[in-house]
């Protein structure tokens, strides 16, 4: 009898790791959660969970834009159990995550100019700022809970090339150095608010994603800041910043999207969220020749669609205004 149980949680644990990324790393507990020996089927033997406080080995991810986390839990039997993302802090050996399965992966996904796609990632910056442990390294969150900062406006995260085999794992290549004019930077301030104060966010963006493709920094700073201003200026921004101390459900945000747009925008979205109901970004997939000249469709033009819609979200989106609540 318990070889069969034995065989029948071990066939469960393969169906959830199936499309899994290998990974290395560490997976910091900020809240006790269960720890699943299936998150498919939430099946979860013995009750095992993680504690706060506690740190623990990561061995595999659901994805590789993961929201689970498979861990080594001490004790718990079988030892090695999926986490949900949001329940704690990851620090991933970025490097140890391997391409999907069929990509080359690789050197291949460090090669500038092999893009096939971008995405760009918008930040809600209250959802961050209040959510993200930046330890006083980010002078715009500082600014924003002091009410100094306000949020008025979808903000900047990057603009990433993706390319399919690597998908947006592709970065790291080499480029020119990361350099901005005056005029760059009082352009790219109001919508990327940690220039207000210094430049390491940018340079990161820049050194990761921005090498991988042709135009000098400049110019691709400006375009990934035209194209956040569709977004803000479009029903999605409407909604975001119109629920700003409010919430909004996940199924009505779509279906706002697509009434306006069409389903082929709602299905380039992808909502991310912190702790399974703060809003912390916005994903919008973009074809190669994307055109910041337009409104939303425009942008979107033929972009394959989005995987998932939410990344780490329940039905009922928070969307936090800004300061101290």
């Amino acid at each position: 009898m318990h070889r069969h149980l034995a065989a029948l949680l071990l066939a469960v644990a393969a169906f959830d790791a199936a499309a899994s990324e290998s990974a290395s790393g560490t997976f910091t507990a900020t809240q006790s959660c269960e720890a699943f020996a299936s998150f498919a089927k939430r099946t979860n033997p013995g009750e095992a969970k993680v504690a706060a406080g506690t740190a623990y080995t990561v061995r595999e991810i659901n994805k590789v834009e993961y929201d689970w986390l498979r861990v080594e839990v001490p004790g718990a039997e079988p030892s090695l159990r999926w986490v949900q993302r949001s329940c704690g802090t990851p620090a991933l050996a970025e490097q140890a995550i391997k391409a999907p399965s069929g990509g080359n992966g690789g050197e291949s996904c460090s090669i500038a100019n092999k893009q096939d796609s971008y995405v760009l990632a918008i930040t809600w910056q209250p959802g961050f700022c209040e959510h993200v442990p930046y330890n006083g390294k980010k002078p715009e969150c500082d600014a924003m809970n002091s009410g100094a900062l306000e949020a008025k406006t979808l903000s900047l995260h990057g603009l990433w090339p993706n390319k399919k085999e690597c998908g947006t794992r592709y970065g790291g290549c080499e480029g020119p150095a990361f350099a901005l004019t005056k005029e760059t930077i009082d352009k790219v301030a109001p919508w990327m608010p940690n220039f207000y104060f210094e430049r390491t966010f940018g340079a990161y963006e820049w050194n990761k994603h921005g090498k991988c493709q042709a135009l000098p920094p400049d110019e691709y700073f400006v375009k990934a800041v035209s194209a956040v201003k569709v977004v803000n200026d479009s029903e999605v921004g409407k909604i975001v910043l119109g629920s700003a101390g409010k919430s909004f459900r996940v199924g009505e945000f779509f279906d706002r999207v697509k009434a306006r747009y069409g389903e082929r925008v709602a299905a380039s979205i992808t909502l991310v969220c912190t702790q399974r109901k703060y809003l912390q970004e916005i994903r919008v997939a973009l074809p190669l020749d994307f055109s910041t000249g337009g409104e939303l469709p425009q942008l979107v033009g033929n972009a394959a669609p989005a995987a998932p819609r939410e990344i780490g979200c329940d039905d009922q989106v928070l969307v936090e205004a800004a300061g101290r609540n």
